[in-house]
């Protein structure tokens, strides 16, 4: 009888007949691994720069998702849509039912808001192959940051051109009464730690 073929160490990012299923049989070795459309797409480890961005993204995100009846995660979170649709966004902010969080990821099918933390690994993923797919499934917003240029893009389902902000970003739901209102020179700062802190 045959030995099952084991998954390769360096997966063959040009195929595009990548299923949620195959992603599973990848090892473990630290990169995150996504398919979307039955293309593989891989993110190495994270910088500091890349991880301060999100910590500090999604420590205001929760106190907001919280007050106003959405729970906020961060990666490793995957998010499956379809055999051939999984991802894994740095950020991730979904409604509550009936006042409860879901049990489990896998309950979870609509976002009220995505955040990615783009890097030069990542432009290619993050502003076109992720970005389409979440406008295509409904996300009400998807952020783009770029630590680099201490921008965010923010995008709708239905925009073709994103906003791009550099002052003050407001992210109003319909869950929630009143606004977030995030001062990104401040989040920047903090972010590139030129705040004088020690984190």
């Amino acid at each position: 009888m045959a030995m099952p073929a084991l998954p390769p160490i360096y997966p063959d990012r040009t195929r595009r007949d990548w299923t949620v299923e195959a992603l599973r049989a990848l090892p473990d070795d630290g990169q995150r691994y996504e398919v979307v459309d039955g293309e593989l797409l891989v993110s190495p480890s994270p910088s500091l720069v890349h991880q301060d961005a999100v910590g500090e993204l999604f420590v205001l995100l929760r106190s907001h998702a919280r007050v106003h009846g959405m729970h906020c995660v961060v990666a490793p979170a995957e998010i499956v849509y379809s055999a051939t649709r999984a991802v894994q966004p740095d950020i991730l902010v979904f409604p509550l039912v009936n006042g409860e969080r879901p049990g489990r990821l896998e309950d979870v099918r609509h976002l009220v808001l995505a955040v990615e933390v783009i890097s030069p690994s990542s432009i290619r993923a993050d502003r076109y192959i992720k970005r389409r797919l979440y406008q295509e499934e409904g996300v009400e917003e998807y952020w783009i940051v770029e630590p680099s240029m201490r921008v965010v893009e923010r995008w709708r389902p239905a925009d073709e051109e994103p906003e791009v902000v550099a002052q003050s970003l407001e992210w109003r739901t319909r869950q929630a009464g009143e606004p977030l209102v995030v001062d990104l020179a401040a989040y920047f700062r903090r972010v590139h730690g030129e705040d004088g802190g020690a984190g």
